[in-house]
């Protein structure tokens, strides 16, 4: 009994009115992932797709897994928030979205420490990813994956 209460506080509003289905903003989210996705791979690996041209990974390239890494973030989280279809959010989920911030500003800087001057090839030498910026990268990358994961409404009815 209680448990169906639960279900239709979920799906209806106060006034008794349907909340809408968040189906089409999880569509949205989910393409703007794997839009990112490409970017990312575009700008980490674009010898997978035949247009490497260069023996380094130089400046355009690691701006642009970066800019791929803040479009991951954006459709993650849009996809993300959708599942709470309007409900509050936990604390666990805020802390969550300030985690991918987080991770996101920690990959910035370690992926452009040479251009900020604070890596291994300071200015003006050509700025190049090397090991330890690739290792700030993914402790970045695993930081917005703790966010991520704290963004899931667990324990909530999903509508059909």
């Amino acid at each position: 009994m209680n448990n169906t209460l639960s279900r239709k506080s979920q799906l209806f509003d106060a006034g008794g009115i349907q909340k809408p289905l968040s189906r089409m903003r999880i569509r949205t989210g989910l393409i703007i992932t794997l839009t990112g996705f490409f970017v990312f791979i575009v700008g980490a690996k674009p010898d997978w797709l035949g247009w490497d041209r260069s023996p380094v990974v130089g400046f355009v390239q690691i701006a642009v897994f970066l800019v791929g890494l803040a479009i991951i973030c954006l459709g993650g989280y849009i996809g993300l928030l959708a599942l709470w279809n309007g409900n509050q959010r936990s604390i666990g989920a805020d802390i969550g979205l300030r985690l991918v911030s987080t991770g996101y500003v920690i990959s910035v800087f370690a992926g452009m420490a040479d251009v900020f001057g604070m890596g291994t090839h300071t200015p003006p030498a050509v700025p190049v990813f090397g090991p330890v910026q690739a290792t700030g990268v993914v402790l970045g990358e695993i930081v917005i994956g703790i966010g991520f994961l704290l963004l899931i409404p667990y324990g909530r009815q999903f509508p059909d």
